[in-house]
């Protein structure tokens, strides 16, 4: 199992006790309504706990860096393809490793937004009722994908993948980033 190391157990151990310790508290009470507030309050905030405590735990032991970033477009078949390294430069084995790539077109993430760079729709009533509109462009695309599965600590593993490139962006500018699960 990957996705949780030892401190991930320390911590699930210590909210255990936190948990036990407020049941315990909530038996001890005369009163059946006021055991029962305790008894889902104390569910309620273990529950949130755990969950924040595994992205916490996360953040601290699974660190992955992205190296040698390259893309290339091919025209002929309107793709781009991104080639890289991920390295696991963290201290546990990561279980997995997704790869963000977001593409934006001209002119928006500079800030120099003109008239000209949006398209916009064509029908007044496609305003009013939201249907589908065929003739949207939109002007960002964010894809993922998995790069990298059980990465051990120092270990480097290459990726590449592709995807369709919309023929429309001029000027695009990339923002990439990897995380780890």
């Amino acid at each position: 199992m990957t996705a949780l190391n030892y401190w991930h157990f320390i911590v699930f151990g210590v909210i255990f006790l936190m948990f036990i310790g407020g049941v315990l508290s909530a038996f001890k009470q005369e009163s059946k309504k006021l055991m029962i507030g305790m008894l889902t309050t104390v569910t309620i905030i273990s529950l949130f706990l755990a969950g924040f405590s595994v992205l916490v735990v996360d953040k601290y032991t699974k660190v992955v860096k992205l190296h040698k970033l390259k893309n290339k477009r091919l025209l002929s078949t309107e793709q781009i393809i991104y080639t890289g390294i991920v390295k696991n430069e963290g201290k546990h084995v990561i279980g997995k490793v997704t790869f963000e790539i977001k593409l934006v077109n001209k002119g928006h993430a500079t800030g120099n937004v003109k008239g000209g760079n949006f398209y916009k729709s064509s029908g007044f009533m496609d305003f009013f009722t939201g249907r589908y509109n065929l003739n949207f462009k939109p002007q960002s695309i964010t894809k993922e994908f998995v790069v990298a599965r059980n990465l051990k600590p120092g270990a480097a593993k290459s990726f590449r993948v592709h995807f369709k490139y919309p023929p429309y962006f001029r000027s695009t500018s990339q923002f990439s980033k990897v995380y780890a699960h």
